[in-house]
Protein backbone atom coordinates (compact mmCIF):
# COMPACT_ATOMS: atom_id res chain seq x y z
CA UNK A 1 0.00 0.00 0.00
CA UNK A 2 1.43 3.18 -0.73
CA UNK A 3 2.12 6.12 2.28
CA UNK A 4 0.65 9.15 2.81
CA UNK A 5 3.56 10.88 1.29
CA UNK A 6 3.40 8.93 -2.04
CA UNK A 7 -0.07 9.74 -2.37
CA UNK A 8 0.86 13.13 -1.56
CA UNK A 9 3.17 13.58 -4.42
CA UNK A 10 0.79 11.55 -6.37
CA UNK A 11 -2.22 14.17 -5.88
CA UNK A 12 0.29 17.22 -6.67
CA UNK A 13 1.77 15.49 -9.54
CA UNK A 14 -1.76 14.84 -11.46
CA UNK A 15 -3.02 18.16 -10.93
CA UNK A 16 0.10 20.04 -12.10
CA UNK A 17 0.52 17.89 -15.05
CA UNK A 18 -3.17 18.48 -15.96
CA UNK A 19 -2.79 21.81 -15.54
CA UNK A 20 -0.02 21.75 -17.52
CA UNK A 21 -2.17 20.13 -20.71
CA UNK A 22 -5.41 22.52 -19.77
CA UNK A 23 -3.44 25.51 -20.66
CA UNK A 24 -1.92 24.52 -23.83
CA UNK A 25 -5.74 23.85 -24.46
CA UNK A 26 -7.26 26.66 -23.61
CA UNK A 27 -4.40 28.72 -25.08
CA UNK A 28 -5.28 26.70 -28.79
CA UNK A 29 -8.97 27.35 -27.97
CA UNK A 30 -8.90 30.69 -26.89
CA UNK A 31 -6.17 32.50 -29.07
CA UNK A 32 -5.19 30.07 -31.78
CA UNK A 33 -2.33 27.64 -32.84
CA UNK A 34 -0.11 30.47 -33.93
CA UNK A 35 0.03 31.76 -30.60
CA UNK A 36 0.05 28.16 -28.40
CA UNK A 37 2.46 26.96 -30.80
CA UNK A 38 4.83 29.91 -29.38
CA UNK A 39 3.90 29.41 -25.78
CA UNK A 40 4.94 25.64 -26.56
CA UNK A 41 8.04 27.01 -27.97
CA UNK A 42 9.45 29.07 -24.74
CA UNK A 43 8.05 26.41 -22.40
CA UNK A 44 9.88 24.17 -24.01
CA UNK A 45 13.06 26.17 -24.46
CA UNK A 46 12.93 27.71 -20.65
CA UNK A 47 12.99 23.88 -19.56
CA UNK A 48 15.66 22.80 -21.54
CA UNK A 49 18.28 25.79 -20.56
CA UNK A 50 17.58 24.92 -16.99
CA UNK A 51 17.63 21.42 -16.95
CA UNK A 52 19.63 19.88 -19.44
CA UNK A 53 23.46 20.44 -18.68
CA UNK A 54 22.43 20.47 -14.98
CA UNK A 55 20.66 16.49 -16.02
CA UNK A 56 23.22 15.61 -17.49
CA UNK A 57 25.45 15.69 -15.15
CA UNK A 58 23.59 14.54 -12.88
CA UNK A 59 22.76 11.34 -14.77
CA UNK A 60 26.46 10.88 -15.06
CA UNK A 61 26.49 11.47 -19.06
CA UNK A 62 29.25 13.45 -19.60
CA UNK A 63 31.86 11.43 -21.44
CA UNK A 64 29.31 10.10 -23.64
CA UNK A 65 29.21 11.25 -27.54
CA UNK A 66 26.77 13.79 -27.92
CA UNK A 67 24.22 12.39 -30.38
CA UNK A 68 24.58 9.06 -27.42
CA UNK A 69 24.71 11.85 -24.41
CA UNK A 70 21.34 13.33 -25.65
CA UNK A 71 19.35 10.43 -26.12
CA UNK A 72 20.43 8.91 -23.02
CA UNK A 73 19.03 12.23 -21.40
CA UNK A 74 15.81 12.21 -22.97
CA UNK A 75 15.43 8.74 -21.89
CA UNK A 76 16.84 8.56 -18.45
CA UNK A 77 15.20 12.18 -17.64
CA UNK A 78 11.67 10.98 -19.38
CA UNK A 79 11.74 7.49 -17.41
CA UNK A 80 13.00 9.76 -14.16
CA UNK A 81 9.16 11.60 -14.75
CA UNK A 82 7.09 8.66 -15.71
CA UNK A 83 6.74 8.64 -19.48
CA UNK A 84 7.14 6.00 -21.50
CA UNK A 85 10.43 6.13 -23.93
CA UNK A 86 12.78 4.06 -25.65
CA UNK A 87 16.51 4.76 -26.38
CA UNK A 88 18.34 2.99 -29.13
CA UNK A 89 22.01 3.31 -29.82
CA UNK A 90 23.35 3.35 -33.68
CA UNK A 91 26.19 4.67 -33.70
CA UNK A 92 28.70 7.68 -31.62
CA UNK A 93 27.03 9.93 -34.26
CA UNK A 94 23.05 9.01 -34.63
CA UNK A 95 20.97 7.27 -31.38
CA UNK A 96 17.39 7.36 -31.10
CA UNK A 97 14.76 8.62 -28.82
CA UNK A 98 11.00 7.08 -28.97
CA UNK A 99 8.11 8.55 -27.11
CA UNK A 100 5.37 5.54 -27.74
CA UNK A 101 1.86 6.45 -26.77
CA UNK A 102 0.36 7.04 -24.28
CA UNK A 103 1.70 10.88 -24.31
CA UNK A 104 2.26 11.99 -21.15
CA UNK A 105 1.99 15.88 -21.97
CA UNK A 106 -1.15 15.68 -24.37
CA UNK A 107 -3.01 13.58 -21.40
CA UNK A 108 -6.21 11.21 -22.63
CA UNK A 109 -7.80 12.63 -25.40
CA UNK A 110 -6.37 15.64 -25.19
CA UNK A 111 -4.00 14.20 -28.30
CA UNK A 112 -6.84 15.21 -30.11
CA UNK A 113 -6.85 18.58 -29.68
CA UNK A 114 -3.15 19.30 -30.35
CA UNK A 115 -2.31 20.93 -33.97
CA UNK A 116 1.00 19.45 -35.85
CA UNK A 117 2.39 22.60 -35.12
CA UNK A 118 2.28 23.11 -31.61
CA UNK A 119 3.62 19.60 -31.23
CA UNK A 120 6.02 20.57 -33.03
CA UNK A 121 7.13 23.24 -31.41
CA UNK A 122 8.59 21.35 -28.72
CA UNK A 123 11.09 19.95 -30.31
CA UNK A 124 11.97 23.61 -32.01
CA UNK A 125 12.45 24.16 -28.59
CA UNK A 126 14.24 21.53 -26.94
CA UNK A 127 15.58 18.96 -29.30
CA UNK A 128 16.86 21.76 -31.95
CA UNK A 129 18.72 23.44 -29.35
CA UNK A 130 21.15 20.30 -27.85
CA UNK A 131 23.96 21.38 -29.99
CA UNK A 132 23.94 24.96 -29.08
CA UNK A 133 23.66 24.08 -25.06
CA UNK A 134 26.51 21.58 -25.93
CA UNK A 135 28.59 24.16 -27.94
CA UNK A 136 28.11 21.91 -30.82
CA UNK A 137 27.21 22.90 -33.99
CA UNK A 138 27.08 19.87 -35.84
CA UNK A 139 24.31 18.35 -33.91
CA UNK A 140 21.08 18.05 -34.98
CA UNK A 141 17.82 15.89 -34.47
CA UNK A 142 15.58 14.44 -37.20
CA UNK A 143 12.16 13.59 -35.90
CA UNK A 144 10.95 10.84 -37.88
CA UNK A 145 7.10 10.49 -36.70
CA UNK A 146 4.57 12.71 -34.66
CA UNK A 147 1.71 11.19 -32.75
CA UNK A 148 -0.43 13.97 -33.12
CA UNK A 149 -0.17 13.43 -37.02
CA UNK A 150 -1.93 9.48 -35.78
CA UNK A 151 1.26 8.31 -36.44
CA UNK A 152 2.43 5.42 -33.69
CA UNK A 153 4.44 7.33 -31.56
CA UNK A 154 6.92 10.47 -31.41
CA UNK A 155 10.17 9.31 -32.41
CA UNK A 156 13.74 10.65 -33.93
CA UNK A 157 17.32 10.64 -33.92
CA UNK A 158 20.48 13.07 -32.82
CA UNK A 159 22.48 13.04 -35.36
CA UNK A 160 25.90 14.64 -35.36
CA UNK A 161 26.74 16.08 -38.99
CA UNK A 162 30.13 15.98 -40.36
CA UNK A 163 29.84 20.00 -40.78
CA UNK A 164 28.11 22.74 -38.55
CA UNK A 165 24.60 23.23 -38.81
CA UNK A 166 22.57 26.61 -40.29
CA UNK A 167 19.83 27.63 -37.71
CA UNK A 168 17.33 25.88 -39.80
CA UNK A 169 18.90 23.10 -40.18
CA UNK A 170 19.20 21.74 -36.35
CA UNK A 171 15.40 20.27 -36.65
CA UNK A 172 14.56 18.41 -39.90
CA UNK A 173 11.13 16.40 -40.43
CA UNK A 174 11.84 12.87 -42.52
CA UNK A 175 8.59 11.24 -41.90
CA UNK A 176 9.45 8.67 -44.75
CA UNK A 177 12.51 7.18 -42.09
CA UNK A 178 11.65 4.63 -39.18
CA UNK A 179 13.09 3.80 -35.98
CA UNK A 180 14.43 0.40 -35.63
CA UNK A 181 13.27 -1.85 -33.30
CA UNK A 182 14.88 -0.78 -29.89
CA UNK A 183 16.10 -3.37 -27.31
CA UNK A 184 15.07 -2.97 -24.32
CA UNK A 185 17.55 -4.99 -22.78
CA UNK A 186 19.79 -2.91 -23.85
CA UNK A 187 18.54 0.31 -22.61
CA UNK A 188 20.37 2.37 -19.57
CA UNK A 189 19.31 1.33 -16.31
CA UNK A 190 18.91 3.49 -13.16
CA UNK A 191 19.93 1.66 -10.02
CA UNK A 192 16.63 0.62 -8.01
CA UNK A 193 18.29 0.62 -4.79
CA UNK A 194 19.52 4.31 -5.65
CA UNK A 195 15.73 4.99 -6.41
CA UNK A 196 13.21 3.67 -4.16
CA UNK A 197 9.37 4.65 -5.00
CA UNK A 198 8.95 7.11 -3.32
CA UNK A 199 12.25 9.18 -4.16
CA UNK A 200 10.69 8.38 -7.64
CA UNK A 201 7.13 10.08 -7.23
CA UNK A 202 9.13 12.64 -5.77
CA UNK A 203 11.07 13.04 -8.95
CA UNK A 204 7.65 12.53 -10.99
CA UNK A 205 6.35 15.42 -8.81
CA UNK A 206 9.34 18.11 -9.40
CA UNK A 207 9.24 17.14 -13.61
CA UNK A 208 5.48 18.29 -13.32
CA UNK A 209 5.74 21.21 -11.05
CA UNK A 210 8.62 22.56 -13.13
CA UNK A 211 6.33 22.92 -16.54
CA UNK A 212 4.23 24.60 -14.60
CA UNK A 213 6.77 26.77 -13.32
CA UNK A 214 8.23 27.67 -16.63
CA UNK A 215 5.20 28.01 -18.40
CA UNK A 216 3.20 30.40 -16.67
CA UNK A 217 5.73 33.28 -16.52
CA UNK A 218 6.17 32.53 -20.07
CA UNK A 219 2.13 33.15 -20.77
CA UNK A 220 2.93 36.50 -18.79
CA UNK A 221 5.65 37.47 -21.07
CA UNK A 222 3.59 36.25 -24.60
CA UNK A 223 0.14 37.88 -23.32
CA UNK A 224 0.19 40.22 -21.00
CA UNK A 225 0.09 39.90 -17.13
CA UNK A 226 -4.02 40.42 -17.36
CA UNK A 227 -4.63 38.21 -20.15
CA UNK A 228 -1.96 35.66 -18.91
CA UNK A 229 -4.15 35.67 -15.36
CA UNK A 230 -7.81 35.48 -17.59
CA UNK A 231 -6.48 31.95 -19.48
CA UNK A 232 -4.65 30.70 -16.49
CA UNK A 233 -7.52 31.40 -13.99
CA UNK A 234 -10.54 29.96 -16.32
CA UNK A 235 -8.03 27.16 -16.85
CA UNK A 236 -7.41 26.50 -13.37
CA UNK A 237 -11.05 26.50 -12.42
CA UNK A 238 -11.48 24.09 -14.98
CA UNK A 239 -9.22 21.51 -13.79
CA UNK A 240 -9.55 22.20 -10.28
CA UNK A 241 -13.53 21.11 -10.67
CA UNK A 242 -12.60 18.08 -13.17
CA UNK A 243 -10.10 16.38 -11.10
CA UNK A 244 -10.54 17.63 -7.22
CA UNK A 245 -12.31 14.30 -6.46
CA UNK A 246 -9.53 11.98 -7.97
CA UNK A 247 -7.21 14.45 -5.82
CA UNK A 248 -9.14 14.55 -2.52
CA UNK A 249 -9.35 10.54 -2.77
CA UNK A 250 -5.40 10.58 -3.20
CA UNK A 251 -5.07 12.94 -0.20
CA UNK A 252 -7.60 10.37 2.16
CA UNK A 253 -9.68 14.22 2.08
CA UNK A 254 -13.49 13.23 2.54
CA UNK A 255 -16.48 15.80 3.75
CA UNK A 256 -17.85 19.31 2.65
CA UNK A 257 -17.31 21.51 5.07
CA UNK A 258 -14.92 24.48 5.27
CA UNK A 259 -12.45 22.54 7.48
CA UNK A 260 -12.68 19.25 5.41
CA UNK A 261 -11.83 21.89 2.71
CA UNK A 262 -8.67 23.39 4.49
CA UNK A 263 -7.51 20.42 5.13
CA UNK A 264 -7.15 19.20 1.54
CA UNK A 265 -5.32 22.37 0.40
CA UNK A 266 -2.75 21.65 3.83
CA UNK A 267 -2.24 18.33 2.21
CA UNK A 268 -1.77 19.09 -0.96
CA UNK A 269 0.64 21.75 0.18
CA UNK A 270 2.62 19.02 2.09
CA UNK A 271 2.64 17.20 -1.11
CA UNK A 272 4.42 20.27 -2.67
CA UNK A 273 6.70 20.65 0.38
CA UNK A 274 5.30 23.60 1.22
CA UNK A 275 5.08 24.88 4.99
CA UNK A 276 0.87 24.93 5.33
CA UNK A 277 -1.37 25.23 8.40
CA UNK A 278 -5.45 25.36 8.88
CA UNK A 279 -6.51 27.17 11.82
CA UNK A 280 -10.38 26.95 12.99
CA UNK A 281 -11.73 30.26 13.40
CA UNK A 282 -15.51 30.87 14.18
CA UNK A 283 -17.69 30.12 11.34
CA UNK A 284 -14.83 30.02 9.14
CA UNK A 285 -11.28 27.93 8.47
CA UNK A 286 -7.95 30.12 7.63
CA UNK A 287 -5.06 27.99 5.61
CA UNK A 288 -1.69 29.43 5.80
CA UNK A 289 1.14 29.18 3.69
CA UNK A 290 4.09 30.72 4.71
CA UNK A 291 6.35 29.09 1.43
CA UNK A 292 6.29 29.28 -2.28
CA UNK A 293 8.21 25.67 -3.17
CA UNK A 294 6.37 25.92 -7.18
CA UNK A 295 8.66 29.62 -7.81
CA UNK A 296 11.27 29.33 -5.28
CA UNK A 297 14.46 31.18 -6.36
CA UNK A 298 12.69 33.64 -8.97
CA UNK A 299 13.59 37.24 -7.94
CA UNK A 300 10.41 38.50 -9.77
CA UNK A 301 7.04 37.12 -9.91
CA UNK A 302 4.03 38.46 -11.54
CA UNK A 303 0.92 39.13 -9.55
CA UNK A 304 -0.78 37.21 -12.36
CA UNK A 305 1.31 33.54 -11.78
CA UNK A 306 -0.69 33.39 -8.14
CA UNK A 307 -3.87 34.25 -9.66
CA UNK A 308 -3.65 31.71 -12.06
CA UNK A 309 -2.90 29.48 -9.90
CA UNK A 310 -5.96 30.32 -7.56
CA UNK A 311 -7.90 29.22 -10.22
CA UNK A 312 -7.12 25.84 -8.86
CA UNK A 313 -8.47 26.26 -5.47
CA UNK A 314 -11.26 27.69 -6.70
CA UNK A 315 -12.69 25.43 -9.19
CA UNK A 316 -11.50 22.16 -6.76
CA UNK A 317 -14.10 23.76 -3.74
CA UNK A 318 -17.05 24.55 -6.51
CA UNK A 319 -16.99 20.82 -6.44
CA UNK A 320 -16.39 20.53 -2.79
CA UNK A 321 -19.23 22.79 -2.04
CA UNK A 322 -20.57 25.21 -4.01
CA UNK A 323 -21.99 27.36 -0.97
CA UNK A 324 -18.34 28.21 -0.07
CA UNK A 325 -16.51 30.71 -0.51
CA UNK A 326 -12.61 31.13 -0.71
CA UNK A 327 -11.21 34.43 -0.31
CA UNK A 328 -7.71 35.36 -0.63
CA UNK A 329 -6.68 37.75 2.65
CA UNK A 330 -2.42 37.69 2.34
CA UNK A 331 -0.31 37.50 -0.36
CA UNK A 332 2.94 36.22 -0.20
CA UNK A 333 3.59 37.12 -3.40
CA UNK A 334 2.94 41.18 -2.63
CA UNK A 335 5.86 41.03 -0.18
CA UNK A 336 3.53 39.76 3.35
CA UNK A 337 4.49 37.13 4.96
CA UNK A 338 2.40 34.41 3.73
CA UNK A 339 -0.49 33.08 1.65
CA UNK A 340 -3.74 33.51 3.20
CA UNK A 341 -6.88 32.19 2.52
CA UNK A 342 -10.00 31.99 4.49
CA UNK A 343 -13.21 29.71 3.69
CA UNK A 344 -16.64 30.01 4.42
CA UNK A 345 -20.43 30.13 3.90
CA UNK A 346 -20.57 31.87 0.91
CA UNK A 347 -24.03 33.24 2.21
CA UNK A 348 -22.56 34.94 5.06
CA UNK A 349 -19.64 36.48 3.13
CA UNK A 350 -20.26 40.22 2.29
CA UNK A 351 -19.22 40.52 -1.24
Amino acid sequence: MESATVRAYNAVENLHHRYLTGLILRTIVMRGSADASELVFRLFRRQQQATLLPGIKKLGLEGLPDAVKCAQYHYLSNYLGDVGVAYGYESDQKAWVRYPPPRWIWDGTAICGIPTEVSRAMMRGWHSHNGVSLNNPRLGFVCTKQTVDGQPGLEGYFCEYDRDLKPDERLRFAPEEESPEFDRAAMPKLDAGDWPEERLRKALRNYAMQYVRNILPEMVKLFGPEEAANLGRTTGRLIGMQYYVETADLLGVKGSDPATFGAFMAAFGAGQDDDTEVIASGDETVVRQTTWRLMRDIDTVSPSVFDSLNGLWEGALSVHNRFLALQVAKRLDRGEDCFEWRIRDRRDVQM
